[in-house]
């Protein structure tokens, strides 16, 4: 199987071959963090997690960098409106973010870089542009000139020669539409609108533009070429050709082999808007008492690049959907064993099906629909006894397979115990580590009585209980 990804720079799904065999650098958008964020941001985040997994999942040893904004024109807007300093308003977002990726079971970036850590990286960034000719200077504000750039716009295929360039015709604002397009920021000079947030630097007094950021960190973290660059639909123009430009035009290389992009998401049919009252985030549908577990497969059961449709009933019957597989998965681990069912062939079946999908521009539709195929197929089986002991042991570790994927599955706690059988799971591991293995065996049978059934594995016990023997 090959894995092929749709690469919005050349609209066509490419083969996947990354810079280095057998290792995957991957950058992808984070927050700007002054608030909190919503559930549209978090579409971007799952998918980035179904991502990254994946590829883990098919062998590669990835390097994921995500950025922190933590500064940028919103923030210096909300640091003026409330009067609170720029670290206190970052610190508390950026909190609250690395919380909700947590309850949302989102791996971790190895590694947040902070844009106010590496002003002196984005400096000397500015410089080596202007020393080519990249730049120009105006009033103590330092502009990208595009037509230095004739490469500009094949990420977002826009003709360079429709857009107003040159000095009449430049942009401050970070964000700003296509029609917009015109030489951008690299450093803004500080005004009395920035309050205390500047920088006393070579370049003036004053702080970067959003874009210089991420070219910036991304260079420093993972080199001048990067294999994937990750964000939704919004960070294609401007954000992510203006990082095209500036980091090509800096370092003489092309940036990134493939650019994914996903669609955006609408709530209830409408773009979501806080003046519409349907703005949510991940906190505002936990405090309704939603399940994280939920909203994850919520966010991540639609293709990447399909505008996924939020609705409270679509949330509700993807919490269904779950209950469904972890009931599934639940059960493996009681009641009697049968005499086999062909478990085995439908469990490879799904499993070539759940990553020909995955391979396929991560197609999750197909690859959720093998694993609730492959549950339909067996629950009858698992509910009438059927399935012998080797088959459930086989089909709860495929599906923890393909949990590293989805992460859909709850953890691997064990059964909730009475204070006295812990005391004799206690006791006998005490006995293992002092290599008591006679006393160690003893407890184990006490245990098995109890309908305890103690597996020894590399990361510890694994509880089970068992049905009670008749007549105990």
């Amino acid at each position: 199987m090959t894995l092929r990804f749709q690469n919005t720079e050349s609209r066509t799904k490419q083969e996947f071959t990354p810079l280095e065999p057998g290792k995957v650098s991957l950058y992808t958008c984070g927050p700007t963090v002054y608030n909190f964020a919503h559930i549209g941001n978090f579409r971007a985040y799952v998918f980035e997690d179904l991502l990254r997994r994946y590829l883990e999942y098919r062998g590669y040893a990835v390097t994921h960098i995500m950025n922190l904004t933590d500064v940028e024109d919103k923030l210096i807007r909300t640091c003026r409106e409330t009067g609170e300093a720029l670290k206190s308003v970052t610190a508390r977002y950026a909190a609250a973010f690395f919380e909700d990726v947590k309850a949302l079971g989102i791996l971790p970036a190895h590694r947040y870089p902070a844009a106010t850590d590496h002003i002196p990286e984005m400096v000397e960034m500015i410089k080596i542009l202007r020393d080519k000719g990249h730049t120009y200077e105006d009033k103590g504000s330092i502009y990208f000139k595009l037509g230095t750039f004739p490469r500009y716009g094949r990420l977002s295929h826009m003709d360079l020669d429709q857009l107003r360039t040159g000095a009449s015709g430049r942009v401050d604002a970070d964000e700003y539409e296509a029609e917009e397009a015109r030489d951008f920021a690299l450093w803004k000079a500080w005004d009395e609108n920035d309050g205390e947030v500047y920088w006393e630097t070579e370049l003036g007094k004053g702080r970067p533009g959003w874009h210089i950021e991420c070219s910036a960190m991304s260079t420093k973290y993972l080199g001048p070429r990067l294999d994937i660059h990750c964000g939704g639909v919004d960070n294609i123009f401007p954000h992510h050709e203006n990082e095209i430009a500036q980091s090509e035009a800096a370092t003489g290389r092309p940036f990134a082999r493939y650019f994914l992009h996903c669609a955006h998401l609408m709530v209830e049919g409408e773009k979501m808007s806080k003046s519409k009252g349907n703005f949510y985030t991940l906190r505002d549908l936990l405090a309704r008492g939603h399940d994280p577990v939920a909203v994850r497969a919520l966010l991540l059961a639609v293709h990447y690049r399909s505008p996924l449709n939020f609705t409270f009933d679509g949330l509700a019957a993807a919490g269904r959907s779950v209950e469904r597989i972890q009931g599934f998965y639940r059960r493996l681990d009681s009641g009697p064993a049968g005499p086999g069912a062909g478990a085995a062939g439908r469990l490879e079946a799904a499993g070539q099906e759940f990553r020909a999908a995955l391979d396929d521009d991560l197609n999750i539709s197909a690859a959720l629909a093998a694993v609730h195929n492959l549950v339909s197929a067996l629950n009858p089986e698992l509910e009438a006894g059927r399935l012998s002991a080797d088959e459930r042991a086989a089909v709860r570790r495929g599906l923890k397979d393909f949990d590293q994927v989805l992460a859909l599955l709850p953890a691997d706690s064990g059964p909730e115990l009475t204070a006295a059988e812990s005391a004799l799971v206690a006791e006998r591991q005490a006995a293992r580590g002092r290599r008591d293995f006679a006393r160690a065996d003893q407890l184990r049978d006490e245990l098995l009585r109890l309908g305890i059934v103690v597996e020894d594995t590399p990361a510890g016990p694994r509880i089970v209980r068992r049905e009670r023997p008749s007549g105990s």
